[in-house]
């Protein structure tokens, strides 16, 4: 092990010397604390290192020790459920060791080498296997199968297989190779800074179904897909993506509290396990992992906890499990890159960030995606990435969201306007767009109603029709529209509060399917069509307006997905309340 000597230290930032065999990303010990740190440049013998921990304290001459390793992540049974630092030590293990407070040099492994997982092999003695196939299976969870693969440098003949209650560390398997006998253990470490090999990568064509009705109908995301969530503070991010790991239609679920505020994270830790997954019944933590990186904590582990939190992700999208990922947030990941960068004495780029910034942002988002695994039985695998993003002011042009939506293809723009109207979720239909319409339109249609992409479009031009609407309105009163017009103001009234509006507090409203989505969004415009066709026959506005249907109409949302007699009877209350209103002539026709 190298030993060097410290030279400086600029807050999370230490200079060694005397660091000859030392490499780029390679994990060191500062001082006899032992503090955790990284080398993130190299200049001759003289190393520079972001320190995972306080340095308060540390001066020149004192030890720094090189381990030769990267920055590594710790991968087995017992993944599920548990809650990580940035740099993936368990927290629930800290508290119970040293308090509630992290103290320096505190080192706990990933996994817990104590616990015993009951193993059961799928191969057996004399098969061929090579990287990515599965060797056996741990029932991590009551809902997650947690499945033992061979590494992805191992190839060659299975000698020996064993089955029963194994620790992470006890050898479950032993294979021949070209080069020798390997044991395998259900344990493996992965740098975090590389993302795990696959086969190949896939177009994704299956949405990734959120239950939100703004998303899933106008802005959905693709499953391997990216999106981010922009919004100034108090629009409601973090609520969003709560909704989106409570509710998504993925089979685990990765969230990382990149930089957040330590109340926020505390909701996150105290709800997610008295949360009930509403896919199974059982706990939310049943296939949940958690990442937690306040503001409070060291800032070099705030850049750490997003590729930690991949790379977790990334282990399970291998195993050919449906995986989503929820950062929150990527501003102060970028922030953390910042200082480091200042402290390195880096030309800074634009607003002071680094002017690698887009390139590492890239390299976070672009290992999302649609896979094929390794392995011999072809499965697939994907991971979804939602980064939310906190411009200063709600700015949406300042550089890391920007850089954010050079990459991906899903824009949630949050708008501090509608939520100050306590419109939620405040996603501002104008400015978002999402880039995977086309490619999940087939599925869409073919799973849930053909004419679904026609019905979305035609809300989409009524919605954009009163953004036009409300400027004349502003300029010469809303008596100087026509008829026609002002049933289009009505209808995207309808639109807003009675389908885009969501209360994520309601225990119906909370969370809507696609086909009760379809069945709201063609009530709204059956009304809209019917209400045109009456007012060419000569029926008044404010007949039609007074309609009792049009209560109904607002009341869908909260009627139980279970009831399908109550959502499909409301396209016949439309119909009967037009025919009724047009055979009563004198009152309602002109």
């Amino acid at each position: 092990m190298d030993v060097g000597r410290i030279i400086k230290v600029s807050g999370p930032l230490v200079v060694a010397e005397g660091m000859h065999d030392a490499r780029m990303y390679d994990v060191v010990r500062v001082s006899e604390k032992k503090l955790i740190g990284e080398i993130i440049e190299m200049r001759g013998d003289r190393a520079s290192i972001q320190v995972y921990e306080e340095t308060a304290g540390l001066g020149p001459g004192e030890p720094v020790y090189s381990t030769g390793e990267a920055l590594s992540v710790e991968l087995g049974p017992g993944l599920i459920e548990s809650i990580y630092d940035g740099i993936q030590r368990p927290l629930d293990k800290i508290r119970a060791a040293v308090g509630d407070r992290i103290e320096r040099g505190v080192e706990l492994p990933g996994l817990d080498r104590e616990r015993r997982w009951s193993f059961e092999p799928r191969v057996k003695p004399g098969d061929h296997v090579g990287p990515g196939d599965v060797l056996g299976v741990v029932q991590e969870t009551t809902v997650v199968e947690h499945r033992i693969m061979v590494p992805h440098d191992v190839e060659g003949t299975v000698d020996e297989i064993r089955a029963g209650e194994f620790t992470v560390l006890d050898v479950i398997a032993r294979i021949k190779t070209a080069s020798g006998t390997r044991d395998i253990t259900m344990l493996t470490r992965w740098p975090v800074r590389r993302g795990r090999p696959y086969k190949e990568k896939l177009a994704p064509y299956q949405p990734l179904v959120t239950g939100q009705r703004i998303i899933d109908t106008f802005f959905p995301v693709a499953k391997g897909g990216t999106a981010c969530v922009p919004g100034p503070f108090g629009s409601g991010k973090t609520v969003v993506q709560h909704q989106l790991a409570r509710w998504a239609d993925a089979d685990i679920i990765v969230y990382i509290g990149c930089g957040e505020r330590g109340n926020e994270m505390t909701e996150v830790l105290m709800d997610f396990p008295e949360l009930t997954d509403p896919r199974t019944g059982e706990p939310l933590m049943k296939r949940t992992v958690l990442v937690a990186n306040t503001s409070d904590m060291p800032v070099a582990a705030r850049e750490a906890s997003v590729y930690t939190g991949i790379t977790i992700a990334e282990y399970f999208r291998d195993m050919g499990y449906n995986v989503a990922l929820m950062a929150d947030s990527t501003s102060r990941w970028a922030e953390a890159l910042r200082e480091i960068s200042g402290r390195l004495e880096e030309m800074p780029g634009e607003e002071g960030y680094p002017a690698y910034l887009s390139s590492r942002a890239a390299e976070f988002y672009e290992r999302a995606g649609r896979v094929r695994c390794l392995g011999s039985d072809n499965r697939e695998g994907t991971l979804t990435v939602v980064g939310a993003v906190s411009p200063p002011g709600g700015d949406l042009s300042e550089p890391v969201t920007q850089a954010t939506l050079r990459i991906v293809k899903v824009f949630w723009g949050l708008d501090d306007s509608l939520a100050a109207r306590r419109h939620f979720p405040a996603i501002n239909w104008l400015i978002s767009y999402s880039l995977y319409l086309e490619r999940l339109e087939e599925h869409i249609t073919e799973t849930v109603a053909p004419d679904f992409g026609m019905l979305r479009a035609e809300a989409m031009k009524i919605l954009q029709e009163e953004a036009e609407l409300e400027e004349i309105v502003r300029l010469v009163g809303v008596d100087a529209l026509s008829v026609k017009d002002r049933l289009t103001l009505e209808t995207a009234k309808s639109l807003r509060e009675d389908f885009l509006h969501q209360n994520a507090y309601h225990e119906v409203d909370t969370y809507t399917s696609l086909k009760k989505q379809h069945l709201m969004l063609k009530a709204i415009l059956d009304f809209h069509h019917a209400a045109l066709v009456a007012v060419e026959q000569g029926a008044s506005l404010d007949a039609i307006l007074e309609l009792p249907v049009r209560d109904t109409i607002a009341r869908m949302k909260y009627v139980p997905e279970s009831d399908t007699v109550r959502l499909d009877k409301v396209r016949e209350d439309i119909a009967k309340a037009f025919a009724g209103l047009t055979q009563a002539g004198g009152e309602e026709v002109a």
